[in-house]
């Protein structure tokens, strides 16, 4: 097994005979370069010279990136993924790495490659319009491009991960559009006569994912005790709606409901009761909460339309229908309901995750910290007014939980 190195400009690079090819005899080598020392590229030699021994060094290929993502990766990743996620790998596919990287040999990609193929969506991403995508659009194309090398090396295409090597874009996403409490409260009470009022304030009170309402089966509220669990949300695909698995691993959850929601959804309940004793024979019974009069299920996306045009008719600031969920968490951090309460109500994979999507609500409420720790350091002691200290057990509401649920309180 014969391997050298060669220096080439400012860099080097190592070359090693692999098997000839099986169809000439001739002779073949594999090359890495761009390795700053002769000791880092011999060293990277040597680990290739084990790799082949090992049987894992990854014989060289044609494959270019556009036949690998195209052919290969998302046809063999399908059955593993929710219908959306997979939707938009296909997407962000076709869209952008097949336009710019198609053509690249998959074992030729290079991080400087994936760098440069980020900076260029960050600048000039968009199909339509001009300009370029959001930090968040990109990194989630790069979180794709992780996955999709990451397989290629465990099916033996590529002896590395050219991913690992690359910084993801940083920089803040676009600001998140709120309601305040107060006009939540404005649209709650312009929807009050309407039909799906229950909905309207399910998502206010919960922050439920749209997907989530329109899946939410009877089945899945415990009038009981008080609870929803959203189990086979109801998702979008190519126009098309098919029931899914819930968006993470904690999106499986138990909320909490207060009692207002509550009796609102019983009305609700009682009301469909009564359409399907007037439709009869004719019900379509999907045992589903939100219907048409007639029982069928609603697209997801009309709920997004009427929300659009209840929204316009009570002259509220334009908000989509997904920013009542973040309404309800920028709401529920300013009430001082501790982050991890929320995070799990969301169904967020990680805490971390809510402190980062919500830090625009964090600087008001670090103000307010450190005005409550100064009360309760200096009270009393001379120092300072004596201020008297709310207990947030008592004067605070706790994300809406029924009395007596102590560990909801927490």
């Amino acid at each position: 097994m014969r391997g050298s190195v060669r220096k080439r400009g400012s860099t080097w690079t190592w070359y090693l005979d692999v098997d000839p090819n099986p169809l000439t005899g001739r002779r073949r080598q594999q090359t890495k370069g761009g390795f700053k020392t002769r000791k880092e590229c011999e060293a990277a030699l040597r680990q290739a010279i084990a790799d082949q021994r090992g049987g894992t060094l990854a014989k060289p290929s044609q494959r270019t990136i556009a036949s690998f993502l195209v052919d290969e990766w998302l046809p063999a990743v399908k059955p593993k993924l929710r219908a959306s996620t997979w939707a938009s790998y296909r997407t962000n596919t076709n869209a952008h790495v097949v336009p710019v990287l198609g053509e690249v040999k998959l074992q030729g990609l290079s991080p400087m490659q994936l760098n440069l193929f980020y900076a260029r969506l960050l600048e000039r991403g968009r199909r339509r319009g001009g300009g370029g995508l959001s930090p968040k659009t990109v990194r989630n194309i790069h979180v794709m491009l992780h996955r999709a090398l990451k397989d290629a090396v465990r099916w033996g295409y590529l002896p590395r991960n050219v991913a690992d090597a690359v910084d993801p874009p940083v920089g803040r996403s676009a600001e998140r559009h709120v309601w305040t409490p107060d006009q939540l409260g404005a649209f709650l009470e312009h929807v009050r006569a309407d039909r799906l009022y229950a909905l309207w304030l399910l998502v206010a009170t919960t922050g439920m994912r749209r997907g989530e309402l329109a899946g939410l089966r009877w089945v899945d509220i415990d009038f009981a005790n008080a609870r929803v669990s959203p189990q086979r949300p109801r998702v979008v695909v190519d126009y098309a709606v098919q029931v899914s698995e819930p968006k993470t691993a904690k999106g499986r959850r138990a909320l909490a409901l207060d009692a207002a929601t509550l009796a609102v959804l019983r009305e609700h309940q009682t009301r469909q009761a009564e359409e399907k004793a007037v439709i009869g024979a004719g019900y379509q019974d999907s045992g589903l909460v939100f219907t048409w009069p007639d029982g069928a299920p609603i697209h997801p996306d009309l709920i997004t339309r009427w929300f659009e045009q209840h929204s316009r008719a009570a002259a509220l600031p334009k908000i989509r229908l997904h920013d009542v969920r973040h309404s309800y968490a920028s709401a529920a951090l300013a009430a001082g309901v501790p982050a991890k309460v929320i995070s799990e109500r969301l169904g967020h994979a990680t805490v971390g995750f809510t402190l980062d999507t919500y830090s625009h609500v964090l600087p008001g409420l670090d103000a307010a910290a450190a005005q409550a720790v100064a009360q309760l350091i200096l009270r009393g002691n001379g120092t300072g007014p004596a201020q008297p200290i709310a207990d947030p057990a008592v004067d605070k509401p706790v994300d809406n939980q029924p009395e007596g649920t102590s560990q909801e309180r927490r």
